[in-house]
């Protein structure tokens, strides 16, 4: 299911193909709704406005909470044929995560992405934070995160 970065790039042509920025961290401020790019320590790149859950305060616990997770996870796979725009894969739920949600009797959910706008809207994005937990970007900005990172890039979800 996933495609490698070379490959991201050219299935990536949906749209205006960026050049990619080397990538080996991605960094999302939740509370400052910023994304940013990091590479050998250095700040190489930074998203604003970016969407998330539907209650964006507080990490993900369980499934359905409408959360995003907060925590150092990694982007595992990616998904060019997404309902969303492309998307890519966020590492939730860790050990510690299934391991909370289990002493409470819950699940703790799963499929957090990062993804673009919804299939079929006609230009612009939706409204404020809509999603079940992922993160959302601007199809153009989803171009150059997929351009960018690879499986196995770390991503850090700060609240």
């Amino acid at each position: 299911m996933s495609a490698p970065a070379p490959v991201r790039a050219a299935v990536a042509g949906k749209g205006a193909s960026p050049r990619p920025i080397a990538t080996d961290l991605v960094r999302i401020h939740k509370a400052r709704r910023r994304l940013e790019l990091w590479s050998a320590g250095q700040l190489v790149h930074a998203i604003a406005d970016i969407q998330l859950g539907d209650a964006p305060r507080g990490a993900k616990r369980f499934e359905g909470d409408e959360r995003t997770p907060e925590g150092r996870y990694t982007i595992d796979w990616a998904n060019p044929r997404s309902r969303y725009y492309l998307s890519l894969h966020i590492s939730y739920p860790d050990m510690r995560d299934r391991a909370y949600a289990a002493a409470r009797g819950r699940s703790a959910g799963g499929m957090i992405m990062i993804h673009g706008q919804p299939n079929g809207l006609v230009e612009g994005r939706v409204a404020g934070d809509w999603t079940d937990g992922c993160i959302a970007l601007s199809n153009a900005q989803m171009d150059l995160l997929w351009a960018s990172v690879s499986d196995g890039t770390r991503i850090e979800i700060l609240p």
